[in-house]
């Protein structure tokens, strides 16, 4: 099977070294043009697949990016990088208590980027409207099941009302299209998936069910266990009829499918349904992100094995040039893929909650 196949780039760039200016490119050729951006790494839900009931030990305050410097970060990688796209995470970022002045900030940047946020809801109704008028544009929320009793299970805590009336307040404040995305149980998954897409239907969310990746704070995340983006795509047949989005999906993570009101040819379209298979059908040749934790690192790739620290060098008087080279030599060194499926594959050591989704 070819690289591309894969999911993988199959052409290298020049070996010379990344270039001084222009796209922020690797040297399979990829650019990325989108800035994922984790905040903290507290969070106020303990999901099953995510992190331990009890915690994990979170960032002392010292280590974590301070507000001038982040945004100075965030001015080099807009003005400077070609990023286009800012996308806010966590942990679960609505515990920030200047989340709103770090998204006006971002939107004072020219050119101005399009906002983004990835939260799991709790708190949001407060602040949909506040965040909207500070520049945010549209908001991802995090729901796995719309059924009480599992809703509990899965993050250890018995908040669904306040998650569901988040996404009421985010739809409200003009925060569109309000997305849900949902990591599926490997027990009740299928089934939630299904009651996930008539939720969303019914109130004009947009859904993206991920596959569970090997992120876990535990390391305890097992293939067999996961379910598989063609089980999750038979399970909505049953139930739904799915067309191919007509829109090409360029970099985008997530394959959308057109949810019909029947199946003639011309039956209405009642929305849309998004499957991220990051797993078993890996799309990295197309990858355009790029990642900055809470601590001030760059990420190249969700499982990189290693990080470049903008944080200290910028902290001992670094220029925006030398913070500049530094980030464009972190993604020339991009690997061609993110290896979860090659025999010697190694789980990163940081979990999702501290590197941001």
């Amino acid at each position: 099977m070819s690289v591309v196949a894969l999911g993988v780039p199959s052409v290298r760039g020049p070996a010379s070294g990344a270039p001084a200016t222009g796209p922020l490119i690797d040297t399979f050729g990829r650019v990325a043009t989108d800035l994922r951006v984790s905040l903290t790494d507290l969070c106020n839900l303990r999901c099953t697949y995510c992190m331990p009931a009890e915690g994990l030990d979170w960032l002392p305050a010292e280590q974590k990016l301070h507000r001038p410097e982040l945004i100075r970060l965030l001015g080099i990688a807009i003005t400077r990088l070609g990023i286009t796209s800012v996308r806010f995470t966590g942990g679960e970022p609505l515990v920030v208590p200047y989340l709103e002045e770090i998204v006006a900030a971002t939107a004072a940047l020219r050119p101005r980027p399009e906002i983004t946020l990835t939260t799991n809801g709790i708190g949001l109704e407060a602040r949909a409207a506040a965040l909207r008028a500070a520049g945010l544009d549209r908001i991802n929320v995090s729901l796995d099941t719309v059924d009480a009793q599992r809703f509990a299970a899965i993050t250890r805590r018995d908040r669904l009302d306040a998650v569901l009336a988040g996404l009421r307040a985010a739809k409200a404040a003009g925060l569109s299209p309000v997305k849900v995305n949902a990591v599926l149980d490997p027990v009740s998954g299928l089934e939630d998936a299904v009651a996930l897409l008539r939720f969303c239907l019914a109130n004009g969310y947009q859904l993206r069910i991920i596959e569970q990746m090997p992120l876990d704070a535990g390391h305890a995340w097992r293939r067999d266990r996961a379910v598989r983006a063609d089980d999750i795509l038979a399970a909505l047949r049953a139930e739904f009829t799915l067309t191919p989005h007509p829109e090409p999906r360029g970099s985008a993570p997530a394959e959308l499918w057109q949810v019909r009101d029947g199946t003639a040819p011309d039956a209405a379209v009642l929305g849309d349904v998004g499957v991220i298979a990051s797993v078993s059908h890996a799309f990295c040749a197309s990858c355009d992100r790029t990642r900055l934790t809470a601590d001030g690192q760059i990420r190249n790739c969700l499982f990189a094995r290693d990080e470049t620290d903008l944080r200290d060098a910028l902290r001992a008087g670094a220029d925006d040039d030398a913070l500049e080279a530094t980030w464009r030599a972190a993604m020339w060194g991009k690997a061609a893929g993110h290896g979860i499926n090659d025999p010697g594959f190694v789980q990163p050591d940081r979990p999702m909650s501290a590197i941001g989704g």
